[in-house]
């Protein structure tokens, strides 16, 4: 039985010296797109390239590395193993390109982040001028969106989300809580503040996020307090409801720093008990501590206060 074991261990260790880098690159375009057709866009290539090499990289290491299916190309415990390692190449590289490229003291390159409208336009835009002009060479690319990107597939550097539990494979901060407030236009004629508790608000005209937000703060609190309301406005987003309320369409929820930022609400309730949700910034653990990562994480830690 040693004898044996010895061998199959000696099989392993062969196969495994066939894989080379660009192999690693290969797996680990696959780990993050999911499909053949994605994985090519990431790797510059054509889809029948990337299947011919994981072809020949599965034959070399004499084992599947991913199970093929209806949601893509599944990878198995090896290949998610051998995309770890590639991620961390990945970034040492990165940061080496990055220090012969640039002076010492500058911050170079592009960060992707993501986060939701209402943040994006309340909490990152006001720190945008200062941190372009401390840092000229650094390029930012925001997508806002209320869907939780995948850091781990690099769709983004760093994510500003609301969320109660973070996921468990990425690192980052708590950054405050996000209280929300009623508001209404500031141009209308809607009292300073609505007499009559919940009564009172269920006889005016209401906005809300529509079925794509169905968790949010704002929806749970309106169905638990006004349940027979139903919104005269859905918005795509709290931005939506925000401009809607702005103009004079009804009433609605919005974060209280976005009603404290924009003269053209008003607020018309105290912070609601029971209405709140965490703002968190997270990041992957292995590109965090890249420059211009790190850069525009310390840039968001210091500037956003809730």
């Amino acid at each position: 039985m040693p004898i044996a074991r010895t061998q199959a261990q000696g099989a392993t260790a062969s196969h495994a010296q066939a894989l080379s880098l660009g192999d690693m690159e290969v797996v680990l375009a696959l780990v993050r797109g999911r499909t053949l057709a994605e994985a090519a866009a990431r790797l510059g290539a054509d889809p029948s390239t990337v299947f011919r090499s994981l072809q020949r990289i599965e034959k070399a290491l004499g084992q599947r590395l991913f199970e093929r299916g209806r949601a893509g190309y599944l990878p198995s415990e090896p290949a998610a193993e051998v995309a770890k390692h590639a991620e961390r190449i990945e970034a040492e590289l990165e940061a080496a390109r990055s220090a012969l490229s640039s002076p010492a003291d500058a911050v170079t390159g592009r960060v992707k982040l993501s986060t939701t409208d209402s943040v994006m336009r309340g909490l990152v835009l006001p720190l945008l001028p200062a941190l372009a002009k401390a840092h000229p060479q650094l390029r930012l690319e925001v997508r806002t969106g209320n869907e939780l990107v995948s850091l781990t597939r690099r769709d983004a550097d760093l994510a500003l989300r609301a969320t109660r539990k973070p996921p468990e494979h990425v690192v980052g901060r708590h950054l405050g809580t996000m209280r929300f407030v009623v508001a209404a236009s500031a141009k209308r004629g809607t009292a300073s503040r609505t007499r009559g508790g919940t009564a009172a608000l269920a006889e005016q005209d209401w906005i809300a996020p529509d079925e794509a937000l169905p968790d949010h703060p704002s929806v749970q609190w309106r169905r638990r307090h006004l349940p027979k309301l139903q919104p005269r406005l859905l918005a795509d987003g709290i931005t939506g409801v925000a401009d809607a309320i702005a103009a004079g369409v009804g009433i609605g929820i919005v974060p209280l720093f976005v009603a404290a930022a924009d003269t053209r609400l008003k607020p018309i309730s105290d912070p609601l008990e029971g209405c709140e949700s965490e703002l968190w910034i997270l990041a992957h653990p292995e590109s965090r501590h890249l420059r211009r990562i790190a850069t525009v994480y310390q840039a968001l830690v210091e500037g956003i206060a809730l």
